[in-house]
């Protein structure tokens, strides 16, 4: 049966509607998608400019410390001289960071502690010279007596030893005006006082002069 004209009209009215809404519901789906992918494009930007701040502030804060470091390992190598510079400079940081900890700030500040109380410490007094001679001198006499009896019993037992223990002499010998350094150390340490290299000087000069008068006295 062939519909009639006004029934064909409401039949494309009503689907001429429900395109309109399929398009409507489409275009509404496609504005809410497009929205959310401008907030997560906005959010990643700003995540990234975020992590970038704190790259960034790391970057500078490691800069800092290294700087830091750097300079109280010059002020401890001036301090303590080639008993630090030996260690060929900087240390490297701990291949343990959860052992050493992730604050640096800590360890600057007990470094900077520890540079403070040692620039504080004074020499060791004149009064204590005397002291200080008795040690290279005690030394000296000491490296000197096992010297010669190294040498006394070389050349009672002959062979090798004839030749083996004079070298062990001699470099006993040499050694000797530094042996007193020890002492005169753990007396600085007990004072809380400073081995510089004027005392440390008074020590050795002793120890010289006593192994440069036994020297004559083999002659």
């Amino acid at each position: 049966m062939t519909e009639s004209y006004p029934e064909l009209l409401w039949q494309l009215a009503d689907l001429a509607t429900r395109i309109a809404h399929a398009r409507a519901e489409a275009e509404a789906w496609h504005a809410e998608r497009c929205a959310a992918a401008h907030a997560a494009v906005a959010e990643a930007e700003a995540a990234i400019r975020a992590a970038q701040a704190e790259v960034d502030a790391a970057r500078a804060e490691l800069d800092a410390v290294d700087r830091e470091a750097a300079d109280l390992w010059e002020e401890l190598v001036e301090l303590l001289g080639p008993a630090a510079s030996r260690h060929g400079g900087l240390p490297l940081p701990s291949p343990d960071p959860e052992a050493a900890g992730t604050d640096p700030q800590p360890w600057l500040a007990s470094t900077r502690n520890l540079l403070d109380r040692v620039r504080k410490l004074a020499p060791l007094p004149r009064s204590v010279y005397p002291v200080l001679v008795l040690f290279g001198v005690l030394g000296a006499g000491i490296a000197v007596g096992l010297a010669t009896a190294a040498r006394a019993i070389g050349a009672r037992y002959g062979g090798d030893l004839a030749i083996g223990l004079p070298v062990v002499a001699l470099v006993i010998t040499l050694l000797g005006p530094f042996t007193g350094l020890a002492p005169a150390k753990a007396l600085a340490d007990r004072q809380h006082a400073a081995l510089d290299l004027r005392t440390a000087a008074v020590v050795i000069g002793a120890g010289l002069a006593t192994t440069a008068v036994a020297a004559g006295l083999w002659r």
